[in-house]
């Protein structure tokens, strides 16, 4: 069992910028990839943004020169540092990894941008 905790969701203008974490815990050895995922009202979800436990990065286009993902693999965290946040940005953010083959999905934070 894993368990994924996210943080970091708010409110915020825009423009601004917010900086999402994602805490996993329980059996976590050797998880690979960490991933984002988010949720717009009406929307399917989709994903943001994933990284490697080697530091191999990918992004959904609409983020990319704007959201940065990293992660501190002592800590066992993700981290979603947002910049430049646009009101299409307004979702509730998802941590996602799979373990052994079964899908985590933490209860995820919400961002909400105003323009």
């Amino acid at each position: 069992q894993v368990q994924l905790v996210e943080s970091g969701g708010g409110s915020v203008q825009a423009g601004g910028s917010l900086r999402l974490s994602c805490a996993a815990s329980g059996s976590i050895f050797s998880i690979n990839g960490m991933y984002w995922y988010r949720q717009a009202p009406g929307k399917q979800r989709e994903l943001v943004a994933g990284i490697t436990s080697g530091g191999v990065t990918k992004y959904a286009d609409s983020v990319k020169g704007r959201f940065t993902i990293s992660r501190d693999n002592a800590k066992n965290t993700v981290y979603l540092q947002m910049n430049s946040l646009k009101s299409e940005d307004t979702a509730v953010y998802y941590c996602y990894v799979v373990h052994y083959s079964v899908d985590y999905w933490g209860k995820g934070t919400l961002v909400t941008v105003s323009s």
